[in-house]
């Protein structure tokens, strides 16, 4: 091939839809040019930019020519425009006109057509170009019959923007008021409706359990494991074997135990510590899940394409069969197991002065749960000597856990006076009936056991992370990196106006100042307000295969290490451990996580947001039904988001709910984005981010899972 095929095929590469930015090595990567020809790529690229068939930005990438064409996601809403929302950068708006098909969650090529750069509080605005990639394939929703035995379905996700029409021959049989799978033929062309083929009857609406089993079908996540997968569950043993021991550290002599809730089945870490002369020795012991879950099986392809175990309420959908969860993985007292133990001596002041990972083998003396270990320690710092509790688990037991308790202020005075930082907005916990109603809604309350637990666990993996950056090894990282500078700026700006000054050193602000901030308006006024607005310009947490840092817990390491039931990057770098602890990883090995680790990285960041979506969805669902009951009752809540077109309230029990503009009927209210607040035209009434307000429940819609509130 001459210089100019290859000239015009790197060009075809550019201008391909599948392309995103990237450096020139990257793509001399992809493109798997050789080094010695990279030089001649680089020849091509530059007379490419020459051309303007791309450009380098600020950061060194290729981009088209033209900076106006985007790749994001599309996210529809109710109104039949939407947004493109782009990684890295304010979202698009798209104009109802401008949509051109394309459907909620669809991989979209956006075209920028009014301002790139608009003045603050103006987002930019676009036009749907090229649809890449659909974004489902399937959709959940209540079927509707017609008198000639066709029929049709509203989709659960109201933002799919259209009903999905069903032929007579495609309805399987179902009836009205019908939950149903419906697999898409024609997605429409924004204009007419979509096409489809049911596929699944889940039940009626009002069956108990529909509602969820809806919520996991419609996000696609897999619930049976496959003929294949049990198959080879049923030869794995259940027992350990003395052949299973050779070459591992033996722990069972120390006092181990597992502190979990009360209702968790798979245990998947356990702890020692013993006192030494200066500090503590910690041990944290994780299931050796890479001893049965071996890479390349069918078993490791189904936990692969699952990523995570997902917690819907009242039921886990795991990402390996119950029989290795819950089984011969999971740390259950009194058996012995096969752990991944990372044992740390820690001093004083915190600081870990030396570490062992190894392959390990424990018996696990004692099964807690957090509220029984709180409920100890609570005795303890009030000096109350209960009896009762010493007769039942004796003193070694109570004395285990107040050096757990003196080991977990030190790591986490540590972790504080280094800038980790503490957003303290409490998840929900929802209580059901046998038929799956809510009969109770509120704040979940984290004690000081739970906090043991986590502390322990960030030690170790932090340490880990450390160890295998220095190694130089391929490695999956949990990454958590700086904010966005436009966003702190904006940050910035809007803590003067409260009298509060954060200090950013050129375009880089170190987490100490964001927790000094959090700690100054600890008890003010403000504090809602600030806390949420200093957490909505914090980056996602991602998983990757470089060591970016976690700005939150202001570690220069971490990974996750101490979850491989239930998460997919665990299991994957405890077979890098054990790997390089039993021979090394030869250069080969290497070349093969280099290939596969991105992939995976990349494929667990997108799987974990799927659950937390599902579990999200779910939440909602059940809060709105929880909140029929409540319709016409007042309640005092929190001003807790502000935009275009309502004020969100969340109120105590975690529960949140809209006022809508068009609902405030003695003034016209006009949206001040900068200020986070909506004012009235001629009453100058205001509603901001942070305030205290009294609602009354108008109207719950248990479809789209919304509650109405109007101001008390």
């Amino acid at each position: 091939m001459g210089f100019e095929d290859r000239k015009e095929m790197i060009k075809s590469f550019f201008e391909s839809a599948e392309y995103v930015p990237m450096k020139f090595k990257e793509l001399a990567g992809i493109l798997q040019v050789p080094k010695a020809e990279r030089d001649e790529l680089l020849t091509i690229v530059n007379a490419l930019v020459e051309e303007g068939v791309v450009k380098a930005d600020s950061a060194g990438r290729y981009v088209r020519d033209g900076a106006n064409i985007k790749q994001g996601t599309f996210q529809g809403t109710l109104k039949g425009f939407g947004f493109v929302l782009i990684p890295g950068e304010d979202d698009v708006f798209i104009p109802g006109d401008y949509v051109c098909g394309a459907r909620d969650k669809d991989t979209v090529e956006v075209e920028i057509t009014g301002d790139p750069t608009p003045k603050p509080g103006k987002r930019r605005e676009g036009r749907i170009r090229k649809i890449i990639e659909r974004g489902a394939d399937t959709l959940v929703g209540v079927f509707i019959a017609k008198g000639d035995g066709s029929g049709y379905i509203e989709p659960d996700n109201r933002k799919f923007g259209s009903r999905v029409l069903i032929s007579r021959t495609r309805t399987k049989g179902a009836v009205t008021g019908h939950k149903v799978v419906v697999k898409i033929t024609d997605y429409g062309d924004g204009v007419d409706n979509a096409k489809g083929i049911v596929t699944e009857i889940l039940g009626h609406v009002d069956d108990p359990g529909v509602d969820i089993m809806s919520v996991i079908r419609g996000n696609g996540i897999p619930v049976e494991f496959p003929p294949a997968v049990k198959q080879l569950v049923e030869k794995i043993s259940g027992e350990v074997t003395p052949e299973d021991l050779t070459g591992r550290d033996d722990y069972r002599n120390l006092l181990t135990v597992t502190i979990d809730g009360e209702d968790a089945k798979d245990l998947d870490d356990a702890v020692t510590i013993e006192r030494l002369e200066n500090g503590f020795r910690l041990g944290v012991h994780i299931a050796d899940v890479s001893n049965y879950v071996r890479e390349g099986s069918v078993l490791d392809e189904e936990a692969k394409a699952r990523g995570t175990s997902v917690y819907l309420i009242d039921r886990v959908i795991p990402m390996l069969p119950h029989e290795l969860s819950n089984g011969i993985c999971s740390l259950n007292a009194g058996s012995d197991r096969l752990t991944l133990s990372c044992v740390m001596d820690i001093d004083g002041s915190g600081v870990i002065t030396a570490h062992k990972i190894s392959e390990s083998v424990i018996n696990v003396d004692r099964r807690m749960s957090y509220t029984k270990v709180f409920e100890i320690l609570d005795n303890v710092e009030k000096g109350v000597e209960n009896t009762e509790e010493i007769a039942e688990y004796g003193e070694k037991y109570i004395e285990m856990f107040k050096d757990m308790l003196e080991l977990s202020d030190i790591i986490r005075e540590r972790r504080k006076r280094r800038g980790s930082l503490d957003f303290d907005f409490p998840e929900s916990y929802i209580k059901l009936d046998e038929y799956g109603n809510p009969t109770e809604i509120g704040p979940f309350e984290r004690n000081r056991a739970h906090m043991i637990i986590e502390d322990f666990m960030l030690a170790a993996n932090e340490t880990v992370a450390e160890e295998y950056y220095w190694l130089e090894a391929p490695f999956v990282y949990r990454s958590h990196e700086e904010p966005d500078n436009d966003k702190i700026r904006k940050l910035v700006t809007f803590l003067k106006n409260y009298g509060y000054n954060i200090h950013i050193s050129g375009d880089e602000i170190h987490p100490k100042e964001i927790q000094m901030l959090l700690a100054k308006i600890e008890g003010s006024e403000e504090e809602t307000l600030i806390s949420r607005l200093t957490l909505r310009s914090m980056k996602q947490a991602n998983y990757t295969t470089e060591c970016k840092g976690h700005f939150g817990l202001a570690a220069k390491y971490y990974c996750h290490f101490t979850s491989p039931i239930r998460r997919y990057p665990d299991l994957q770098i405890h077979r890098i451990i054990k790997e390089n602890l039993r021979a090394g990883l030869t250069p080969k090995r290497i070349e093969h996580y280099n290939a596969i680790l991105p992939d995976i990285a990349m494929r667990s960041s997108k799987l974990e947001r799927r659950a937390d979506e599902a579990e999200r969805e779910a939440e909602k669902m059940k809060k709105a039904r929880y909140m029929f009951g409540f319709i016409g009752e007042t309640f005092e809540g929190i001003i807790s988001g502000v935009t275009n077109f309502g004020i969100y309230v969340e109120l105590p029990n975690t529960i949140e709910g809209m006022i809508r503009l068009m609902d405030l009927n003695d003034d016209f209210y006009e949206y001040d984005e900068e200020n986070f607040r909506v004012v009235g035209e001629h009453t100058h009434k205001e509603f901001k981010l942070g305030r205290k307000i009294k609602v009354l429940v108008s109207s719950v819609d248990e479809i789209v899972h919304t509650i109405d509130f109007l101001p008390a």
